[in-house]
């Protein structure tokens, strides 16, 4: 992905990361975070917004979540990640104590839902570790099981750990058409509610690609004392390009 959906030379990503992190935002502290998986150009700003509502010495956790594009069951890796920023260390007693299958080959494969988060987090964040989930199956009952297995892998670990969701919402849908829709989904996750959420994306065909990410990481939130989501930016590739059919982006923080 890298030379792709961001910069390989790692002198032009630095730039290009601290251009989207000016000027600096409220420092939040969420629990989670929701942030997009496009081209950086589409949508770089948008999820630095995510993350720069995080103290920058933050050197716990991060659980990232992202949809398996590619219909890899739900697992883990317990391997370290490597940008062109440098090594990422995974971290492996957090990674293992999920109880979920580790898949090293799954996360081999260029999966932008993850690969996108991860220059963002190297770059912000130099001490912290990660536990990265690709998310297979995303109904409402995995998304609970997930949840209840990141709940009880904090717990058992004593982590100070962030869940990020990573997710782009409606797909190539006309401009107004996408924002009308894609704010009616967003609703209910800034108070929290993962059925009616799932009710929204299905009666309103909502084309989001992360909708499990999203509930297992707004289910554990709250669990872990989250009482609202605050939406933070929210554009269209539309807006980038002024393409008539766009992709959604949204960055929320649930604190």
């Amino acid at each position: 992905m890298a030379g792709m959906f961001y910069p390989k030379e790692p002198g032009h990503l630095e730039q290009v990361l601290e251009m989207f992190f000016q000027p600096p935002q409220e420092e939040l502290h969420p629990f989670g975070i929701i942030v997009p998986h496009a081209g950086y150009p589409y949508s770089g700003s948008v999820a630095a917004r995510g993350y720069g509502t995080i103290d920058p010495g933050f050197s716990g956790t991060f659980i990232v979540i992202g949809p398996s594009h590619r219909g890899y069951r739900t697992c883990v890796s317990a391997l370290p990640w490597e940008t062109p920023l440098g090594i990422i260390t995974n971290d492996e007693e957090l990674s293992r104590a999920l109880g979920i299958p580790v898949d090293e080959d799954a996360h081999q494969e260029n999966e932008n839902s993850l690969e996108t988060q991860m220059p963002f987090i190297k770059y912000r964040f130099p001490r912290a570790r990660i536990t990265p989930i690709l998310m297979g199956d995303q109904s409402p009952e995995e998304a609970g099981r997930l949840s209840d297995a990141i709940l009880q892998a904090i717990r058992r670990t004593k982590r100070e750990a962030i869940i990020v969701a990573s997710s782009d919402f409606s797909h190539y849908i006309p401009q107004k058409k996408a924002e009308e829709i894609d704010a009616k989904a967003i609703e209910p996750i800034l108070s929290l509610d993962t059925n009616e959420f799932y009710t929204r994306i299905r009666d309103l065909r909502v084309s989001a690609c992360g909708v499990g990410p999203i509930a297992a990481m707004i289910q554990a939130a709250s669990d872990l004392g989250a009482r609202k989501g605050i939406l933070l930016r929210y554009i269209t590739s539309g807006d980038v390009t002024g393409d008539p059919e766009v992709v959604g982006y949204a960055a929320i923080a649930v604190i």
